[in-house]
Order: C-alpha cells, then sequence, then structure tokens
C-alpha cells in the first residue's frame, strides 16, 4: 500500500501560530494542513486567528463521531462561507494538532482519509 503524504512526517507550525506568551496549548499543523492554511491566500490570517483560539481553549471544537471519534472540530467563517479545523488534542504533550482546514463541504470525508494514515503512522 503506498505511503500516505503526512506519513512519517512531523507536524509543524504555521507562521503565526507561535504562543506569544507562554500559552498552555500549541497549536501544530500537518505538513498537508499547512498546505491548506496557505492556500487560504489573503484568508490565511482570519483562519490563523481562529486556530490561535485552540491555545487558550483547546476544547472549543465539538467532539466528532464514527471514523473521527476522538477528534475535534472548529468552526469558523470566512468569506464565502462556513470553515473548518479538524484536530485532535494530546493533553500529555500539550498540542493541538490540526489534521485538515478546509471549506465545510466534504470536509469530513477527507479528514478521515487523512486520519486513517496518521494513524497508520502513529501520529494519532
Amino acid at each position: 500500500m503506498p505511503r500516505r503524504k503526512d506519513e512519517g512526517r512531523k507536524p509543524s507550525q504555521s507562521p503565526g501560530l507561535e504562543p506569544s506568551s507562554p500559552a498552555p496549548y500549541q497549536v501544530r499543523l500537518s505538513s498537508t494542513a499547512v498546505k491548506e492554511l496557505r492556500d487560504l491566500g489573503p484568508f490565511e490570517a482570519k483562519a490563523v486567528q481562529a486556530l490561535r483560539r485552540l491555545m487558550e481553549h483547546p476544547m472549543a471544537g465539538h467532539p466528532l463521531t464514527g471514523e473521527l471519534k476522538g477528534l475535534r472540530s472548529l468552526e469558523f467563517s470566512l468569506p464565502g462561507g462556513a470553515y473548518r479545523a479538524v484536530y485532535a488534542v494530546k493533553p500529555k504533550e500539550r498540542v493541538c494538532l490540526v489534521v485538515i482546514v478546509g471549506p465545510h463541504e466534504g470536509l469530513y470525508e477527507r479528514a478521515a482519509r487523512r486520519v486513517a494514515g496518521l494513524r497508520r503512522a502513529g501520529e494519532l
């Protein structure tokens, strides 16, 4: 079976997600979530602002079920519609790992495929 894009890669931080002062949690992004965030172009800063909320409130998103059980979904709006960030809270590491960022439509199906690869790689 071919390796998924995220398998074996370390999560990274996106510009703007480094804590300016000691925050209870760090926000890290999978490599593909970094690309998705950057693909938002002029709206990237607004998405980063929404994700920064997780530093202080890691449980801000609602819990997911089914194939995405154990993950959460943070809702935010950008011009043009509703967006979501699917993430895992890792309390021992004090990290919120963002798996996918994108428009609400079709996001959870894409997230399920990505999460399966991250779970196989031991990231989740």
